[in-house]
């Protein structure tokens, strides 16, 4: 059953081949996934792979089938988003809850490696004058001032299990329908700005968003886990998976804190706009992970 969809042809306009030793590495169309597909590809190759890229490819519903396929071998996934992906009706949300409902989920053509400690999940962040205002310091500190609040995020966030009715469910922090401000920028820029010029009162935005530090932005934490856990993995066509991969990648994924995830997006996406290769180059010299591992 592994290989029973390696003879196809794949979304990325190639035949997929199950066969021989290299490996692939893919990525989803977004700078952070790139970035992190980059550290993939370098540390394999340090390690004796024969490695290609295939990057920017789009979304799961492009990506997850040229992996099945073996159009790509490997790349980043977001743990939470992709027990999603694979069970809708999935209610996990603690990262060990995730890692179990996922391992039964992949079914027998996907597996994945080991989860990176680092994590970009959806937060609930405020300003630091506003968190200092009202003595914010969790999700729930925010609920006693609901009525006040201006909650900036895409659209979806106001249907979405984990957005405003989970926020609700969890926190009672009950966002009227006049005060939700929907941006359309996933967190980024636009989201920000809105943030940070007082247009919104608390935005959606992502944990390792250099933004955040730049801007001085409080994130609230999440003690009764409202947003997934969403650990980076990588996640592999069954076939191309082996014992020194694997081995090669969980030493990569030690190293990907939510902090160097944050550095290596600033790297990426801050002044500096270092191309994400390079940035991952970098991150692996810098981590001693660009000679053998033992």
């Amino acid at each position: 059953m592994i290989l029973s969809g390696c003879g196809t042809s794949d979304p990325l306009g190639g035949t997929g081949n199950c066969a021989g030793d290299g490996l692939i590495v893919g990525s989803a169309n977004f700078p952070e996934s790139e970035t992190v597909a980059n550290v993939y590809a370098e540390v394999l190759r340090v390690n004796g792979f024969a490695v290609d890229t295939k990057l920017n490819i789009g979304s799961r519903e492009a990506y997850i089938p040229a992996l099945r396929q073996c159009a790509i071998s490997v790349l980043p996934e977001y743990t939470g988003n992709l027990l999603q992906y694979l069970d809708n009706g999935a209610t996990a949300t603690t990262a060990t809850d995730v890692d179990t409902a996922l391992g039964k989920a992949l079914g027998s053509d996907l597996a994945i490696g080991t989860p990176a400690p680092g994590e970009d999940s959806d937060a609930v962040v405020v300003t630091r004058a506003t968190a200092e205002r009202w003595n914010l310091h969790t999700i729930a500190d925010l609920a006693a001032h609901a009525a006040e609040v201006k909650f900036g995020a895409p659209a979806e966030f106001q249907e979405r299990a984990g957005g405003l009715p989970g926020l609700k469910k969890n926190y009672g922090l009950d966002i009227a329908a006049n005060n939700f401000v929907p941006i359309a920028d996933g967190g980024g820029p636009a989201t920000v700005r809105a943030l940070v010029d007082g247009q919104v009162t608390a935005a959606n935005i992502f944990t390792t968003s250099p933004a955040i530090a730049q801007n001085d932005l409080v994130v609230l934490t999440d003690p009764k886990h409202n947003f997934a856990a969403q650990n980076i993995v990588p996640l592999f066509n069954a076939a191309k998976k082996s014992d020194k991969a694997l081995a090669t990648l969980a030493a990569a994924s030690a190293k990907l804190t939510t902090t160097e995830l944050t550095k290596l997006n600033e790297a990426v996406s801050g002044t500096g706009k270092t191309e994400p290769r390079a940035a991952a180059v970098a991150w692996v010299a810098a981590q001693g992970l660009n000679t053998p591992i033992g």
